[in-house]
């Protein structure tokens, strides 16, 4: 009984790294994050993303068929602005996700559903080189160039979470990435790269009085795409992520993590002002979790300062 129990919660605690993170994923694989835009854009964006498929965990435990399914729902804005002659942004995202999760313990069947509000998500970014800060009018002149931008997204512990449950919406700590990207125009293609180290601080009430901690992990990706207008396009996208291994109580345990996704970004206009954006993605190679299909669907409004 006390191993089905163990067994039982290993499972989930498992399973919790994909429901937290997916409270984080508006993002993920997300191509043309450090192009250009003109200062005084606001950009308000509604969310849909749909996740599904296993939770890998220790090979030697007796789990079997982990699958989760999630959805999650994200509003979020952004601001573009200057300083200092470059251009830069602001952005905030507030998830709410809704998820089950089942799996085979011992051959005997578990499931748990867990649903509320996330943990706020903000963004800054600053052009480096390339992107100095136009307005609408002179934006619409310029030649397009390379850029290097470096961005610092930060996710607060605001989300829905209950210390005695062993699975929560929110994770109960705070998480930074910095990150570095560059943008490339090739004619009517473009290519990109980014880089970036996920940094968490340890969640001390983690069920039952706990330490939670995960190391850094250290997250890359690579895109490349066609523009057929402005704001139609498609692009391919490649991301690979390593390490984030998790300690209880300073024990760690065998889920670091060495992932490769793969994925595809189709973007079109749809209104004067109002743009849609449809991405898949897949695990390609997994080590521990990410093993999942993801579905995010996109709408986007867009508007100057006057």
């Amino acid at each position: 009984m006390k191993r089905a129990l163990l067994c039982h919660r290993l499972l989930f605690a498992s399973a919790v790294a994909l429901l937290q993170t997916a409270t984080t994923l508006a993002q993920e694989l997300e191509p043309r994050t450090y192009s250009a835009s003109p200062i005084g854009t606001n950009f308000l964006v509604a969310n849909y993303t749909y996740l599904t498929g296993d939770v890998l965990t220790d090979p030697s435990l007796p789990i079997t068929d982990v699958q989760a399914h999630i959805n999650l729902v994200a509003l979020g804005y952004v601001r573009t602005f200057g300083i200092a002659g470059h251009s830069a942004s602001l952005g905030f995202g507030l998830p709410f996700a809704s998820g089950d999760m089942s799996g085979n313990v011992i051959d005997a069947p578990r499931e748990v559903h867990r649903a509320g509000i996330g943990d706020v998500r903000l963004r800054f970014a600053f052009n480096l080189i390339g992107d100095p800060a136009l307005t609408p009018e002179e934006f619409a002149k310029r030649t397009p160039r390379t850029s290097l931008g470096a961005s610092l997204t930060m996710t607060a512990p605001t989300g829905q979470y209950v210390p005695s449950r062993l699975i929560n919406v929110g994770t109960n700590r705070w998480s930074f990435k910095p990150e570095i990207g560059i943008s490339q125009p090739i004619g009517q293609w473009f290519a990109e790269a980014s880089a970036g180290v996920w940094f968490y601080t340890d969640n001390n009430n983690f069920f039952g009085g706990n330490r939670r901690s995960q190391d850094p992990l250290a997250v890359l990706q690579l895109h490349t795409g066609y523009n057929f207008r402005p704001g139609l396009w498609i692009a391919g996208d490649l991301g690979y992520d390593t390490g984030g291994r998790t300690q209880l109580n300073g024990i760690p345990n065998q889920d670091r993590r060495a992932n490769v996704r793969y994925g595809m970004t189709f973007a079109a206009p749809i209104a004067d002002g109002w743009s849609a954006k449809l991405a898949l993605s897949n695990g390609f190679v997994t080590r521990a979790g990410g093993d999942y299909k993801a579905v995010m669907l996109t709408l986007q409004y867009r508007w100057f300062d006057r």
